[in-house]
């Protein structure tokens, strides 16, 4: 081990590399167990998370190097089944982050920041210093960060009602939103709850979008009402159609009624359709432009930062209104069209009209077996008035088609998670999950 003290906080999101120089995962958390004396717990290894967003256990003993920019196994054969945290260890990170500690003897206050494991002469790992962070006496500076000896902290082990958010979710920070659902998954009620709870509106949405229905309704109700009707705003308007579908009726009204007008509008006319429609899983707001617009004015249109690729890969062309239900619908450009007419060229000249738009009662396997039989990314929703009131992107059919657990974070042991070899069988530490050598 190239190493001797290593900071757990930093690991956090770290790719893991076999000896080949394979990516296999990503570093998520460390696993200490507890003792029954009063030594440091010991870190038996980490957490990385696969490509498949499952967790596995990495024994420290399957390790070459841990550094700044990468960690590297020893072995490119792992065990591949779900971490499982047992009774006598914690998640370092997740359980012990943004606690709030006694510092002793002086028995002053503090927040733990980070905590550095070190390994001894034999390679054994432990939880030998934690960083804290004393209170200032002034508001308007931090306070001082002094790093301690384990048995010099109070408040570590054990259940608290004490724990923040800011250290976890500064870790958490650089997570694409299925990454970090699927951390949300792998903590407790509580501390998922809590985490949650701390995001801002516009990433708490993103994160929901990426979680299963059934932990969509639990964080929402830990939520007070405005707070949860403005995470709705801030979602994609299927998104939460879909979020509200599941609530009961009263429930359901309430939030709508304290969502912005023009927000709750959209939303409430998604909630008409049929499940498994058309309707029902288009989005209502794809990039929509008139036939006067240039190529120019579509490719600046489609650049916008916040739209889904799937979303933002065609332009549909319809006579004013813009807003669905729009004007008489006209047809649709592909981006890569778009890439190769001049910026000048307006939309009406390079709209394809020879595709049939899909009506809002077309059922998903319709939709399905049309979008690959003109391998398209999406496709138009228009009522009987020829008026454009959605689009069907490749992500919405997925999304559906999938089972409605899904999303779980369990995957089944049968399923392959990684390109490396895949032997089921108990690792050298007796733990259903580790790297075996």
């Amino acid at each position: 081990m190239t190493t001797a003290r290593v900071y757990i906080a930093r690991l956090a999101g770290l790719a893991v590399y076999d000896p080949n120089g394979d990516q296999v995962g990503r570093v998520r958390d460390a696993v200490a167990r507890l003792r029954t004396t009063n030594r440091p717990p010991q870190v038996v290894g980490l957490v990385a998370e696969m490509t498949v967003r499952r967790r596995i256990f990495l024994p420290m003993g399957r390790f070459t190097s841990i550094d700044p920019d990468a960690v590297v196994l020893s072995t490119g054969t792992l065990n591949l089944r779900r971490f499982e945290k047992r009774p006598n260890e914690l998640l370092v990170l997740e359980d012990l982050l943004d606690r709030r500690v006694t510092i002793l003897p002086e028995e002053t206050p503090g927040v733990v920041v980070d905590l550095a494991m070190e390994t001894n002469r034999t390679g054994e790992w432990s939880l030998a210093k934690v960083a804290v962070r004393q209170p200032s006496r002034r508001l308007t500076r931090r306070g001082q960060l002094v790093e301690l000896e384990w048995d010099r902290v109070r408040g570590l082990i054990g259940l608290t009602d004490t724990q923040g958010t800011a250290g976890l979710l500064a870790v958490l920070e650089q997570m694409r939103p299925a990454d970090l659902a699927n951390a949300l998954q792998e903590m407790s009620d509580t501390r998922r709850n809590e985490v949650a709870a701390a995001l801002d509106d516009e990433r708490l949405a993103d994160v929901l979008s990426e979680l299963p229905e059934h932990d969509q309704i639990e964080i929402l109700a830990v939520l007070d009402q405005e707070r949860a009707a403005d995470i709705l705003e801030e979602m994609d308007a299927d998104d939460a159609a879909d979020l509200l579908g599941e609530l009961p009726g009263p429930e359901r009204q309430a939030l709508l009624d304290l969502m912005e007008p023009d927000e709750a509008e959209p939303v409430r006319q998604l909630l008409k359709y049929a499940a498994g429609t058309a309707g029902s899983v288009m989005t209502s707001e794809p990039v929509i432009l008139t036939p006067d617009a240039t190529v120019a004015d579509a490719l600046a249109r489609i650049r916008e930062a916040q739209l889904p690729p799937a979303v933002a890969a065609q332009v549909f062309v319809a006579r004013a209104p813009m807003a669905t239900p729009t004007g008489k619908y006209l047809g649709m450009v592909h981006f890569q069209k778009l890439l190769r007419e001049p910026p000048s060229e307006i939309l009406g000249g390079v709209v394809d009209a020879g595709i049939n738009p899909l009506r809002p009662d077309t059922p998903l396997i319709e939709i399905t077996r049309r979008m690959a039989m003109y391998d398209l990314v999406a496709m138009p929703v228009v009522d009987e008035s020829n008026r454009l009131v959605g689009a069907v992107t490749v992500d919405d059919v997925l999304d559906h088609s999938l089972p409605p657990d899904w999303r779980d974070r369990d995957v089944p042991d049968d399923v392959p998670a990684s390109p490396v070899a895949v032997p089921h069988r108990t690792a050298p530490n007796g733990r259903n999950g580790g790297a075996d050598g």
